[in-house]
């Protein structure tokens, strides 16, 4: 059944006869046009770079340029919001069409010289994609600093470190924490690596070859900012790989954001009693008033999964033949919606660790129980006595058996020696000093002085580490946020000139 064709349909007469049916409005171009907010400003700078590129190269007559150009900055400073865009003409760039030959007529298709819709938008959205990179970026430094602060806060709070949720060994809370922030710096790197992939131009690639329009590529990249042209037209056109990575990257970050969450909520509550999130974290139950639910670690939960669902499905619609519009048609929305989620996350976790209240008692009173020096004792037996260390386990593992059994929660001298002898059939010499030195949570944390190890000195100094790699990522971003801005500001003032000088 033929449908008539909306005022302004872009059409071809000999291909296109009718306008879209409404299933087809509904399912797919409100789809696409609901990206509209997302790439709106985006849209104006590349219309603006593609127009001065045709000037410079003699392509747009003068004349034109004149009529084009303040066209343009006009809707550069129109909110999105403010713009008639309908889904009906499909996407966001052709209700911008449809908008400029209602305007200026026939001097509206020049802007089409060279370019299709599909590369507007790809500049639009790897500018949009830029800016929430660099959103993450901040929100994970700032998660970063926090962790830095705490763990030299507590470079001497010694605590029971666990596996398995079990008591492991001593070690100190801010040992626990650097350890978060080490694996945050990585998320700094593959956030940075993301970006790189989004700041290279798609600008001038004609349809997917090149254009026989002497565009010249290295200029439109400068004049939008970006780092330079892609290497090849049809990679920088309809590669997907990079949206990957991004979501993925976005991704783990949460997901290292919700592993520390995971354990906080277990510490803070009474039966460890280890940590006490701050009011501004929690929320009252309606119903029990004695209640008090540490709600930010459940949203940081609940939105770490539904990244991981994200990143899944992206991968999944990107499994079509390339060049295909099933790669693009969802992913402005879910790369934008994943970075804009994941920065909301580790924003929270960073706040929640910032204003993190850690209870010193609790962790020394639990660090020397249950037996955590047992391992440190087996060393030292290797150490002092000669054993080889599946014998010296033997010996420790054995004779804690027996004060388990005896309802006892140390260790003696004798107990050593008497399970040397029961197991081993011969005597060792264990001194009441070795055990103890070995029992002591303060003191074999002290001795952890490996690079990286637990042992005041050296979480102090991996603090320091973090604290610059953070340092050295806000001159990162501070570089390409200034460049960004600048390049915006020059491409805008370059055509106003050009308006300027025709007039």
């Amino acid at each position: 059944m033929s449908r008539e064709a909306p005022e302004g349909y872009l059409g071809s007469e000999a291909r296109i006869s009718s306008g879209p049916a409404p299933e087809l409005v509904e399912a797919g171009y409100a789809l696409e046009l609901a990206d509209a907010p997302l790439l709106h400003h985006g849209l104006g700078l590349a219309d603006l770079a593609h127009v001065l590129a045709l000037h410079e190269a003699g392509v747009l007559p003068v004349e034109h340029s004149a009529v084009l150009v303040p066209a343009l900055l006009e809707i550069l400073d129109t909110p999105a919001d403010a713009f008639p865009y309908d889904p009906a003409y499909g996407d966001a760039y052709n209700s911008r069409e449809r908008e400029l030959e209602r305007r200026l007529g026939t001097v509206a298709g020049w802007l089409h010289t060279g370019r299709t819709r599909r590369e507007a938008g790809r500049i639009a959205f790897r500018l949009a994609m830029r800016d929430r990179l660099l959103d993450l970026h901040e929100a994970l430094t700032r998660f970063v600093i926090a962790l830095a602060g705490q763990a030299d806060e507590h470079a001497t709070s010694v605590w029971a470190d666990t596996t398995y949720l079990q008591p492991a060994q001593p070690s100190t809370f801010g040992h626990y924490l650097g350890g978060f922030g080490e694996e945050a710096t990585r998320h700094l790197d593959r956030i940075e690596q993301a970006f790189r992939w989004a700041d290279r131009s798609p600008a001038g690639v004609g349809g997917v070859g090149g254009s026989r329009v002497p565009l010249d590529r290295d200029r439109l990249s400068e004049l939008l900012g970006f780092a330079g042209p892609g290497a090849h037209t049809r990679d920088v056109m309809w590669a997907v790989d990079g949206l990957a990575d991004a979501v993925t990257a976005a991704a783990q970050a949460a997901t290292s954001v919700d592993r520390l969450a995971e354990d906080l909520e277990i510490f803070a509550s009474p039966n460890f009693g280890y940590v006490t999130l701050d009011a501004s974290m929690c929320r009252a139950s309606v119903l029990m008033p004695q209640k008090r639910n540490p709600y930010a670690l459940a949203v940081i939960r609940s939105g770490a999964g539904t990244l991981v669902g994200r990143a899944t499905g992206l991968l999944v619609t990107q499994r079509t033949p390339s060049a295909r519009t099933d790669n693009w048609l969802h992913a402005y929305g879910e790369v934008a919606g994943s970075l804009d989620l994941a920065t909301r996350l580790v924003a929270l976790g960073a706040e929640v660790v910032r204003t993190l209240v850690v209870d010193r008692d609790a962790l020394a009173a639990a660090a020397g129980a249950h037996f955590t020096g047992a391992a440190d004792l087996a060393e030292e037996l290797v150490l002092r006595t000669g054993l080889d260390y599946r014998s010296a386990y033997r010996v420790v593992g054995h004779a804690v058996a027996a004060a388990m059994q005896d309802a006892r929660s140390s260790l003696t001298a004798e107990d050593l020696t008497r399970a040397a002898a029961e197991l081993l059939d011969r005597s060792i010499e264990v001194t009441p000093e070795l055990v103890d030195a070995a029992s002591d949570p303060a003191r074999i944390v002290a001795g952890r002085t490996a690079l990286g190890g637990s042992s005041p000195d050296r979480v102090r100094e991996h603090g320091q580490a973090l604290t610059r790699r953070a340092e050295r990522a806000t001159q990162w971003r501070s570089e390409r946020r200034a460049h960004a801005a600048e390049t915006e500001q020059n491409l805008v003032a370059t055509a106003k000139t050009l308006t300027a000088d025709v007039e």
